[in-house]
C-alpha cells in the first residue's frame, strides 16, 4: 500500500499543480463575472422575464403533463431538478457558508435571480434545435445547438467532453461521496457498503434508459423537496425572533461588513461573492449547460414553454432549497461555535449541515439529513447519467448504443470509487470541469441569445392574442432550415 502511495503521490501532486491554478483563474477572473454579466444581459434582453412571467412559470411547470410515448414537460423538469437538488444544496451551501461567510448566501440569491433568464435562454435553444431519437425521446442540449446553429462541431464536441467528465465522472463521485458520509455519520454504515448499494440501485434505473430516469425523478423529486421545505419552515417558525438578525448578517456580510470567517481577515467581498456564485451555479446550474440536456427531452408545443419551466427550477433549487439549508445552519448555534473554536480549519460540508439539524431536532436531525442526502444525491446520480449519455451519443454517433453501454459501467464504477474517495479531491476536480463547461456554454449562448428572445416574443404574442397554449412555427426564425422539420414543422402556407 505504501509503495502504491509513493507511485501515485507524484502524479497527484503534478495534476494538482496544473489543475488548481487553471481552476482558480477561471473561477476568480472569468466565470464569476461572465455568469453575472450574462444573466444581467439576458434579463435586459428578455425585459425582466423572471419578474414579469413568474406566476406563469409556476403555472406552466405544474400543468406540463402528458407526452404520449415521450417525456412530458414536468418529467423533464423533475429530471433537471434531480440534478440540481443534490450535494450543492446541503454540503455545498455549508461549505460556501464556512469559506465565504453568510454573505455567500446573498450572492447565491443574486446568482439565482439572474440565472432565471440564463436558464430560459439555454433551455429554449435546446428545445428549438433538438432532434427525435429512434427510442421516441428527443435529444438536444448545448453540444447540439452549438453545432447546428453555429456550425462548430469541434466546440460542441469540446463541451460534450467537459460535461461527460463533470457529470459522468466527477459529480457522480461527489454525490456518492456525500451519501456515504451521511450514512456513515448517522448509522455507522461503512462507506464502501453504501457505495455498493447505491451502485446497484442506480444500475436498476439507468439500464432502463432516459424514460426510466424521468419516471423515477418524477416520483422522488417532488416528495423529497416538499419534506425538506416543511422541516426548514418548522425550524424557521420556531426561531422567528432570530430571523431579522440572520437576514441582516447575510446582507451585511455580502459587502464585507461582518466578523471574521474561517480564519480569513474579515468577510471579504471577493470570498463571499466567489463562493456564493460558485456554489449557486453548482446548485441551480443556470448557464452551465447541463439542464438544457433535460429540457430538450420534453414533448411540448412551444420551446419557450419548457424554457419557462426550467427557469422556474432555478427558483425552487436556490431560492427555496438552498435557503432552507442556510436557515437551518445560521439559526443553530453550531455555526458560531465552530467559528469561534475552529476558525481556519477545514470542514466537511455535510457534517456541518447534519450538526446544525441535530441542534434543532436532536438525534432525529442527523437521521433526517442522512435520508435527505440519500434521496437528493441518488436522484442526482440518475440525472447526471441522463445528461452524460446524451453527450456520449453526440460524441459517438455511429456507435451510440455501444458507447452508452460502456459508459453505464463507467458511471457505476465512479459511484463505487466516489464513496471512498477524499472529498476535497473530488470537489476540486468537479470545480475545474464545471468551470470549463460553463465557460464554453456561456460563450455560445451569448452569441445565440437573440434567437431565444425572438422565440419568447412569439410565445408572448400568441398569449396576448388569447391562445392558451401557443404553437411554435420555425418560420419566425431567420434560418428555419436549421430546425428539424419532423420536430417543428413549418405551418402550411408559410413555407418558402
Amino acid at each position: 500500500m505504501e509503495t502504491l502511495e509513493l507511485l501515485i503521490a507524484p502524479l497527484r501532486d503534478g495534476l494538482y499543480a496544473i489543475m488548481m491554478p487553471v481552476s482558480n483563474f477561471i473561477w476568480s477572473y472569468i466565470l464569476v463575472y461572465l455568469l453575472l454579466g450574462a444573466g444581467l444581459l439576458f434579463t435586459i434582453m428578455t425585459r425582466g422575464m423572471q419578474f414579469r412571467l413568474f406566476r406563469h412559470m409556476a403555472y406552466v411547470t405544474f400543468t406540463a403533463r402528458g407526452a404520449g410515448e415521450g417525456i412530458s414537460g414536468f418529467q423533464a423538469f423533475a429530471t433537471s431538478m434531480a440534478a440540481r437538488v443534490g450535494t450543492g444544496n446541503l454540503a455545498g451551501v455549508a461549505l460556501a457558508l464556512w469559506i465565504g461567510g453568510p454573505g455567500a448566501i446573498f450572492w447565491m440569491w443574486v446568482t439565482a435571480l439572474l440565472g432565471f433568464a440564463t436558464a430560459f435562454i439555454e433551455s429554449t435553444l435546446a428545445q428549438v434545435y433538438k432532434h427525435r431519437n429512434e427510442d421516441g425521446v428527443f435529444r438536444g442540449g448545448p453540444a447540439y445547438y452549438i453545432e447546428r446553429c453555429l456550425g462548430w462541431r469541434w466546440l460542441g464536441a469540446l463541451f460534450a467532453v467537459f460535461l461527460v467528465i463533470a457529470y459522468g465522472l466527477a459529480f457522480n463521485a461527489a454525490q456518492s461521496n456525500t451519501i456515504a458520509q451521511g450514512m456513515n455519520g448517522a448509522f455507522g454504515i461503512p462507506n464502501w457498503l453504501t457505495g455498493v448499494v447505491i451502485a446497484i440501485l442506480s444500475g436498476f434505473v439507468i439500464y432502463g434508459g432516459l424514460k426510466s430516469v424521468a419516471r423515477t425523478a418524477e416520483k422522488i423529486v417532488p416528495a423529497m423537496a416538499i419534506a425538506y421545505l416543511l422541516v426548514a419552515l418548522w425550524i424557521l417558525v420556531n426561531n422567528l425572533s432570530a430571523v431579522p438578525d440572520m437576514l441582516s448578517l447575510i446582507v451585511m456580510s455580502a459587502f464585507g461588513l461582518g466578523p471574521a470567517v474561517g480564519g480569513a481577515a474579515g468577510y471579504a467581498i471577493k470570498a463571499a461573492m466567489e463562493n456564493g456564485v460558485k456554489r449557486g451555479l453548482f446548485s441551480n446550474e443556470a448557464g452551465m449547460g447541463s439542464t438544457p440536456n433535460a429540457a430538450a427531452q420534453a414533448t411540448v408545443k412551444h420551446p419557450a414553454a419548457q424554457g419557462l419551466v426550467q427557469s422556474f427550477g432555478v427558483f425552487v433549487d436556490t431560492v427555496v432549497i438552498c435557503s432552507c439549508t442556510a436557515v437551518v445552519i445560521l439559526l443553530s448555534g453550531v455555526y458560531e461555535r465552530l467559528l469561534s473554536e475552529s476558525a481556519g480549519d477545514s470542514i466537511e460540508g455535510i457534517q456541518l449541515t447534519q450538526d446544525a439539524m441535530v441542534d434543532h431536532l436532536g438525534s432525529f436531525g442527523e437521521i433526517f439529513i442522512a435520508l435527505a442526502i440519500l434521496f437528493f444525491a441518488f436522484t442526482s446520480i440518475l440525472a447526471n447519467f441522463s445528461f452524460s449519455s446524451v453527450n456520449i451519443e453526440y460524441l459517438f454517433r455511429r456507435h451510440a448504443k455501444k458507447a452508452v453501454s460502456v459508459f453505464r459501467v463507467i458511471v457505476l464504477a465512479m459511484v463505487l470509487l466516489g464513496s471512498v474517495a477524499e472529498l476535497s479531491v473530488v470537489w476540486d476536480f468537479a470545480d475545474l470541469a464545471m468551470g470549463l463547461m460553463a465557460t464554453t456554454n456561456l460563450f455560445a449562448i451569448l452569441i445565440m441569445g437573440p434567437i431565444a428572445v425572438s422565440v419568447l416574443k412569439d410565445y408572448e404574442r400568441q398569449r396576448r392574442e388569447g391562445i392558451k397554449e401557443p404553437l411554435f412555427d420555425p418560420a419566425i426564425l431567420k434560418r428555419p432550415e436549421l430546425v428539424d422539420d419532423d420536430v417543428w414543422p413549418v405551418k402550411e402556407g408559410k413555407e418558402e
